[in-house]
């Protein structure tokens, strides 16, 4: 059994969704969060400087003395999960194809995708279902302002529900029986987007399956813990108050530290 944490990031705290998860799941084990709401956002920024800035990220959080990481930001996936799983010691994981794969796995005839421009751009997660299941028709749509509602703490406001009916009026000429939340920030919303698609429309959060893989994963190289339970450390690249602020509201206040570190 291993007791090195479990390391994850994303470029705000969109990540924290699938951290929530994560504890959930495996609340036995240990993990770090890094936060780079420094160098927010990511979804308009070039491949090159993605992949620079992920794998400081990730170089970061090896010398922490994890065991896994996983790349709980979907744009960071798109730009550099083959990079960092060449050039880390460690497993990396993403949370593009686990969110592929459970739009395949309910069946669904036509699926959604939202998600960063950068995300949306790179078309990742068609490719990946059309892999899958070819006969499945795909509509994918950027919706990068909602990544900023999340960040400014403005879910549950009239705002963040004008905001999303806006982003995703796209939908109304192009319907669909379910819809990739293809960004991590987006589950924050979920009430809002449930709104707005109405409630036939099943949401897909792709943390669930990235979860169950990591699981997987960790058991099969043997690396879960044997703990009764395990911290949370946090730590970001832009303002403590922030992260700390998402943290209390969306990890119920379940963290050891937050900290300040600049890559």
């Amino acid at each position: 059994m291993d007791e090195r944490p479990i390391g994850l990031m994303d470029s705000g705290l969109g990540g924290l969704s699938v951290m929530r998860v994560l504890h959930k799941q495996l609340p036995a084990e240990s993990l770090i969060f890094l936060g780079d709401q420094g160098h927010f956002p990511y979804g308009t920024k070039s491949q090159e400087e993605l992949q620079e800035l992920v794998l400081k990220i990730g170089r970061f959080l090896v010398d922490q003395g994890i065991k896994m990481m996983i790349i709980a930001c979907n744009t960071a996936t798109g730009a550099a999960l083959p990079l960092l799983q060449k050039e880390l010691p460690v497993p990396v994981i993403g949370v593009i194809e686990p969110g592929a794969i459970a739009a395949v796995n309910h069946h669904l005839k036509t699926v959604g995708v939202i998600g960063t421009a950068s995300t949306i751009e790179k078309g990742a997660y068609p490719r990946t279902i059309k892999q899958l299941a070819p006969e499945m028709t795909v509509y994918s749509h950027a919706a990068q302002p909602m990544v900023s509602i999340v960040e400014h703490g403005l879910t549950g406001t009239p705002t963040a529900q004008a905001t999303v009916d806006t982003e995703l009026a796209f939908f109304d000429q192009h319907p669909v029986d379910g819809l990739i939340l293809g960004c991590t920030h987006f589950p924050f919303l979920a009430t809002e987007i449930q709104y707005k698609m109405g409630d036939d429309v099943l949401l897909i959060d792709p943390a669930y399956e990235t979860i169950k893989q990591a699981q997987k994963l960790l058991a099969k190289q043997k690396l879960l813990t044997d703990k009764s339970s395990g911290t949370i450390k946090l730590y970001t690249t832009g303002e403590q108050a922030d992260l700390i602020a998402g943290a209390k509201k969306w990890l119920a206040g379940q963290f050891t530290s937050c900290d300040h570190v600049d890559l």
